[in-house]
């Protein structure tokens, strides 16, 4: 089963489930995540379904490629990281 997990800053602005599912596409995955917490899709994708610049999303320890639609594919035990982008200055 994939594992998807979210870091401690988007659990401030509501709740984050921690969930195993099976799922072949980080989309699959995310839309597993949202069905226990749909205000939790508003923190992650933008009005147009993509991943929101100030997030950030790893699977097995490497970046997503597609933020736009979230193609990526998944291994069957997998583990997704939904994490807010760092930036600084």
């Amino acid at each position: 089963m994939v594992s998807v997990r979210f870091t401690p800053q988007l659990r401030r602005f509501t709740e984050t489930p921690e969930l195993e599912c099976a799922a072949a596409t980080l989309r699959e995955a995310l839309l597993a995540a949202f069905a226990l917490n749909p205000r939790l899709r508003g923190y992650v994708l933008d009005d147009q379904g993509h991943v929101r610049p100030n997030v950030a999303i790893f699977i097995d320890g490497r970046r997503c490629a597609d933020d736009r639609s979230q193609s990526d594919p998944l291994a069957p035990d997998s583990q997704v990281w939904v994490m807010q982008a760092l930036s600084g200055g």
